[in-house]
């Protein structure tokens, strides 16, 4: 399985943290950064997403609820059950990370590119991603104050500041596609490295916060080993539900990917945000299963999507009729 270069990157940019973390002016400096560079990440998802394919997607509605249930309450209901693997696995604030994990919205960017892959429904992926997206923003936060409680720290300006931070700028990029939508298009490679530049800048100040606070001493390799053993079943169980269960509401095989694989992923870029809104300075533990999730769901879903896309084709090739065979009838339809 393909190991991310950009996973590399996100372990550098924590190496990098604790040996040489913010402090003082430094932290101030690197905190108001990360905060800028996440709304103008969040502006260019406004500007990206054309405002009648989302006015289209809302047609597509089943789809869309089944993947926001299964963001928004499997996953949730999920974490609440591995409670039980405290403290056997997971020690008290890594299942703290692991639930936080649950409750934020799905990706974007993977969602659609495994679901073009595995030859699935793209344009519902599109509007699934972003939909979830803009649903988290709101709920996520909401579904923190309910299931964590004292663990992050909730309030009604921390809703505001998540909003302005992430849903004001992506309504901004909406009111501007008009203007710049053809701009960003055209230069969306070199935009993508806008995008996980500022989530590498605000995961060196999650963990340069971490670092000033001294809170590493409370992992060790054994819970690290019990944290990625629950997210590997975590995710397993959300791939098959996400799969069968579409099957059995009776979705047709290209909505059934779109819904496996934006239904089953959880996004960093929205994450991420929102962990140093709601933890603070104990943000670096709280992302820290987020940051472990991601880089699993890439490389399973990679291998899933190749195979979607390999069953399909032979699909494809076994209902044709042989060349051969549709010559042999043709000629005995003539000579008869």
């Amino acid at each position: 399985m393909p190991i991310d270069p950009y996973i590399l990157l996100l372990l550098g940019t924590v190496g990098l943290a604790a040996l040489f973390p913010a402090r003082g002016t430094a932290s101030d400096v690197a905190s108001g950064a990360s905060t800028a560079a996440i709304a103008f990440l969040f502006f260019l998802y406004g500007a990206r997403l054309s405002t009648r394919e989302a006015l289209d997607g809302l047609k597509h509605w089943r789809l869309h609820a089944t993947v926001l249930a299964c963001t928004f309450l499997l996953f949730p209901l999920l974490g609440l059950a591995a409670r039980g693997f405290v403290p056997v696995l997971l020690n008290e604030p890594l299942y703290q990370g692991l639930l936080f994990l649950t409750l934020v919205p799905s990706t974007i960017q993977s969602s659609i590119a495994f679901t073009s892959m595995a030859r699935g429904n793209v344009p519902a992926a599109i509007c699934a991603g972003s939909f979830s997206s803009l649903v988290g923003i709101v709920v996520t936060p909401l579904l923190a104050a309910a299931v964590l409680g004292s663990g992050a720290g909730f309030s009604t300006d921390s809703l505001v500041e998540i909003v302005l931070q992430l849903l004001v700028p992506f309504a901004a990029g909406q009111l501007l596609r008009r203007w710049i939508g053809s701009f960003v298009t055209r230069h969306k490679k070199a935009l993508g490295l806008v995008d996980r530049g500022s989530i590498l800048l605000v995961v060196y100040t999650a963990f340069s916060e971490g670092m000033v606070q001294g809170i590493w001493h409370q992992v060790s390799p054994l819970r690290l080993g019990g944290l990625l053993a629950v997210e590997a079943v975590l995710l397993a169980v959300m791939l098959a539900l996400t799969w069968y269960g579409a099957k059995a509401l009776r979705f047709d095989r290209a909505d059934r990917i779109a819904i496996q694989f934006a239904g089953s992923k959880k996004s960093l870029a929205a994450g991420l945000p929102m962990a140093s809104v709601l933890f603070g300075a104990h943000a670096s533990l709280a992302v820290l299963p987020l940051m472990l999730f991601h880089q699993m769901q890439l490389m399973v879903c990679a291998v899933i999507a190749k195979r979607r896309a390999r069953d399909d084709q032979e699909t494809i090739t076994v209902s044709a009729p042989p060349a051969a065979s549709r010559t042999a009838v043709g000629t005995g339809t003539r000579s008869g």
